[in-house]
């Protein structure tokens, strides 16, 4: 990650307005850009059709096959794709370039053979007791499977600081989107919502295959060896767990709210709950900003700190060593601090606008009333993600399993309470959740900063390990007995 906070601090060194908008434009690029133009192209399409006078049942379904989509998407590619992302910074460090790309088929067949698995029930489910055509499930199956391979795909990229490109494709494919929905209703004359739909699918197509292009022209060397991406899961299978778990508590509240008299059930098989789903999206959009944040920040002032602490122990004398520690974790501090300070102001003035503006287009009653809750708690949210990430930086699997796995766990239970409660409090489970999880994180690093020098360098092994008796404990016999011939 190095590289962008090279290239961010060559734009804000010359501490001028432009430059901190460029500064800031580069963010947006390298974090929340390709979600902006997916939302921008339905957006668009919705208007270029004037899909306002489509049939309520067609927008609703169109609606709900998108944001299944989405989620489920992302659900089957998280358990695969942290793996997959450390077993390529490993061998890259290890200059061992020509098995990345077995790395990148394996992960392929993975994450495409687990989510055909998966959708397949639910698709065919969706054709047998709904009256959706067999054509528009199953166009709606291969959006939900070329999205996969654009998150997939997507890993790569990143790790090969290319978040540029990835925004130039995402461009790309949605402005081939709304193009060919034009040309799907107003040239073959199909039906608005599956032009759209089809479009979707297309151009996440075109994003996935101009990723994969683009990696198969930076890895042109294959060695072969498929097996060794297996080691791997058994051996980072806390890393599985918690990527999972976070992505599962992301969603879980929702899945809680969907269960109850507020559902609405479109095509006999879609299952939503439009109020609570869309104070969701908003409480989410007024605190993505800590995304662009946490990168931004972490990349021009933690990365060097934590460059020299690496250094030192390689090669550092102890004073050296306990220097750029503390350097480091001070350094750390000041980082969620301003995460803090900085996203707090720029929550308080996305919501005013929201609270000011959405009414005036048609956004009011319950999704107001259940915004405000779930707005804080996505605050705290993305805070709690930041620790997550600072507990990744030490390697440190179980504090970020247990973090994970506490998010989720009472995300689930409470949101089940908030379900009996005033529709004011119906995003405290993801408060409560994140509050908890975010406290458990942060005792996790002060408890890493007092026992670092154990975690470094007490963790590994003299002696390889391997299967078999287990020897004798006894080294020597303090008294030796001399043998009689």
């Amino acid at each position: 990650m190095a590289g962008i906070g090279v290239r961010l601090n060559r734009i804000y060194e010359k501490n001028t307005l432009t430059s901190n908008l460029v500064g800031i434009g580069y963010s947006v690029v390298i974090t929340v850009a390709p979600m902006i133009f997916v939302i921008l192209a339905i957006f668009c399409m919705q208007i270029v059709l004037d899909v306002s006078k489509c049939g309520y049942a067609a927008r609703e379904l169109f609606a709900c096959t998108v944001l299944y989509i989405f989620i489920f998407s992302m659900l089957m590619a998280s358990p695969f794709n942290s793996v997959f992302s450390r077993y390529m910074s490993d061998i890259i460090f290890e200059e061992r370039y020509e098995d990345i790309m077995p790395c990148f088929y394996v992960g392929m067949l993975m994450n495409t053979g687990f989510g055909a698995l998966f959708g397949i029930p639910f698709c065919v489910r969706e054709y047998l007791v709904s009256n959706v055509s067999g054509l528009y499930v199953f166009t709606s199956y291969c959006g939900y499977l070329a999205l996969i391979l654009v998150f997939y795909a997507m890993l790569y990229l990143s790790i090969c600081k290319d978040y540029p490109k990835i925004s130039f494709f995402f461009a790309v494919g949605m402005i081939l989107t709304v193009i060919l929905s034009a040309v799907f209703v107003y040239v073959f004359h199909m039906e608005k919502t599956y032009a759209m739909l089809l479009a979707l699918t297309i151009g996440f197509l075109l994003i996935a295959c101009l990723e994969t292009a683009l990696i198969r022209s930076y890895f042109r060397e294959n060695s072969g060896r498929y097996r060794l991406i297996f080691h791997y899961f058994v051996r980072f299978w806390k890393l599985v767990l918690t990527n999972f778990l976070y992505t599962l508590g992301l969603y879980i509240h929702n899945f809680v709210f969907w269960t109850t008299n507020l559902r609405m059930v479109v095509a006999k098989s879609f299952v939503c709950v439009t109020s609570y789903d869309m104070a969701t999206c908003l409480a989410m959009f007024t605190n993505i900003s800590a995304s662009m944040i946490f990168i931004s920040r972490v990349e021009m002032h933690f990365h060097e700190r934590y460059k020299l602490y690496s250094e030192a122990v390689i090669g550092g004398r102890n004073m050296d060593i306990q220097l750029t520690k503390n350097r480091m974790f001070r350094q750390m501090g000041e980082e969620l601090s301003s995460l803090v300070r900085i996203q707090f102001f720029v929550s308080i003035i996305v919501y005013f606008i929201c609270v000011i503006l959405l009414p005036a287009f048609g956004f009011g009653g319950l999704v107001l009333k259940i915004y405000p809750c779930l707005a804080a708690g996505y605050f705290v949210l993305f805070i709690m993600y930041a620790t997550v990430i600072f507990l990744y930086y030490f390697n440190d699997l179980t504090g970020s399993l247990i973090t994970a796995g506490s998010f989720c766990l009472i995300t689930l239970l409470m949101s089940i309470l908030a379900t009996h409660l005033p529709e004011l409090w119906y995003g405290i489970g993801v408060l409560s959740g994140s509050i908890i999880s975010w406290s458990i994180a942060y005792f996790r690093i002060k408890w890493l900063e007092q026992n670092l020098d154990e975690h470094t360098f007490c963790r590994g092994s003299m002696l390889q390990a391997g299967k078999g008796k287990k020897p004798s404990a006894k080294v020597f016999d303090r008294y030796a007995k001399d043998e009689v011939s």
